[in-house]
């Protein structure tokens, strides 16, 4: 797909003089047709940027991209070689934006773009601010956790936000295809390591902030300093900032950006006010108010938690110059993402509910959700990510007991790491409370409905729309929803069909 749409051609010398300079070596009298970070999708005439990454270094790749057709490398480092110009900056991540964008066309420029930042919401709300557009405005583009979609077309994504250049081929396709607007997921790695370059927005939405990737970012102070880079480095002039205050960082937030800023959550104080949400397994109504006008959604999501992913939607797309009252209609059509507080179908008495919760405060909002849906006892089964945040395991524990009513401990992506001694670690926080422990994930759910009840509520959270599991370097496909189905219709698990 990238192949097909590298279609630029700019100078070198041209691009050159956008981005600090310490070592040229080699001539600048060169046609640029692209820029990427990945050797593997280097074309004849591409500059080569060499990034040295969390788990790989672009440099040991110098061959293979200068073997695709590379007439230029951009490093950190200073000159390696004599056969490709080699251009010798501070800043390669921050330097591959700008030249892409630039080599592209500059097409964040010739759109509307949404930048929806949070620890939780960012999908569901990108889901609905581009279901309203592609009805309003169709054909809208979207990429985030999930898919990236361009009109009617999309793929499974790797990464919330990519590496620049793959962002800014991606804007320059969608450009292509006739996008005027879209929504674009981002995520405090992608805004910490510079890979929104060259992008701007006419909205940036701020959803919430609550502990997470702190093995990244060190603290949440570093954390919520990502975050406002959206609003600080990649909002427009003259764009709007949607901001829920119902924590305090979104307050402080609100309370410190120069912009036009739009608030919305419960407080009374927001501009956009939540009134009232009822909520049901058959979808939720939010009413919330702006000044003296009364507002209702009427939507087919669960959970109350997404009354306020509704408003956010609402608010961005309207900051986006469309009308109240058609994006009202709209957003009660649209439905939300995957994997974020499914229902599968399982013709049982009770209910079964798949979300992507992988946080202490996103598995205490959905069991806050959860528990006026169900009738008798609720049920949740989840894990922790292997080589990921560990603080938060004991928290989760902590949660999930005081929420619960019975708690299956299994595994979520284990990768690396032993899922016994994950479970541990969860185990810290559950304060000898009774608990099931089952590392087989299957198992783990088998297990949790096969001792549900008639009106029972069982939550599978941690890996929503997924359809692998990690275990150590390799991707064995699970997908929770799958597996609820099989159980439910009395479907082996494949290695139990096999013979011995």
């Amino acid at each position: 797909m990238g192949k097909k749409r590298q279609e630029s051609k700019v100078e070198l010398a041209e691009l050159l003089r956008l981005i600090p300079l310490q070592t040229v070596k080699g001539p600048r009298e060169l046609v640029v047709r692209g820029v990427t970070a990945d050797s593997r999708d280097v074309l004849e005439g591409f500059v080569f940027v060499a990034i040295r990454g969390e788990t790989t270094d672009g440099h040991l790749h110098l061959d293979d991209a200068i073997e695709r057709g590379a007439v230029a490398v951009v490093s950190e480092q200073k000159p390696e070689r004599d056969d490709v110009t080699w251009i010798q900056t501070p800043n390669a991540r921050q330097a591959a934006g700008i030249l892409a964008a630039k080599a592209f066309g500059n097409p964040a420029a010739r759109m509307n773009l949404v930048g929806i930042t949070g620890t939780n919401g960012k999908t569901t709300t990108a889901y609905l601010v581009d279901g309203i557009l592609s009805r309003l405005s169709p054909p809208s583009t979207m990429r985030g956790t999930v898919v990236a979609k361009i009109g009617a077309r999309s793929w499974p994504t790797r990464h919330t936000t990519p590496e620049a250049p793959v962002i800014q081929a991606f804007l320059e396709e969608a450009v292509r295809k006739g996008c005027d607007h879209g929504a674009l997921e981002v995520s405090s790695h992608g805004l910490a390591l510079s890979r929104l370059e060259g992008t701007e927005f006419q909205v940036a939405v701020f959803t919430n902030l609550s502990r997470d990737h702190l093995d990244f970012h060190r603290d949440m102070e570093h954390y919520f300093e990502a975050k406002r880079r959206l609003f600080n480095r990649y909002l427009r002039p003259g764009g709007t900032a949607v901001i829920c205050i119902d924590d305090a960082y979104g307050e402080r937030l609100a309370a410190e950006l120069p912009m036009e800023v739009v608030t919305y959550g419960r407080s009374q104080t927001a501009d956009l006010s939540i009134r009232d949400i009822e909520a049901s397994l058959a979808g939720i109504e939010v009413q919330f108010s702006e000044g003296e006008e009364a507002h209702t959604i009427q939507s087919p999501l669960l959970g109350h938690y997404n009354g306020l992913n509704l408003v956010a939607a609402f608010a961005a797309v309207r900051a986006l110059g469309f009308e109240t009252a058609r994006v009202l209609e709209t957003l009660n059509e649209v439905i939300g993402a995957p994997g974020r507080f499914e229902r599968v179908a399982v013709q049982k008495p009770f209910d079964v509910v798949v979300d992507y919760a992988h946080t202490d405060d996103a598995l205490r909002k959905l069991l806050e959700a959860a528990r006026p849906l169900t009738a008798a006892k609720l049920t949740v089964v989840f894990g922790c990510g292997g080589e990921r945040d560990r603080t938060k395991r004991p928290l989760m524990g902590d949660v999930a007991t005081r929420l619960a009513d019975r708690v299956v401990l299994t595994s979520d992506n284990p990768r690396g790491e032993d899922p016994l001694a994950i479970i541990d670690e969860i185990q810290l926080g559950t304060k000898g409370a009774d608990v099931e422990v089952e590392p087989d994930r299957r198992r783990a759910i088998e297990l949790a409905m096969t001792g549900a009840h008639a009106g029972d509520l069982v939550v599978i959270a941690g890996k929503g729309h997924e359809s692998y599991q990690i275990v150590k370097d390799e991707a064995l496909s699970f997908d929770d929803r799958e597996v609820v189905r099989q159980i439910a219709n009395g479907v082996s698990a494949p290695d139990e069909d096999s013979e011995s």
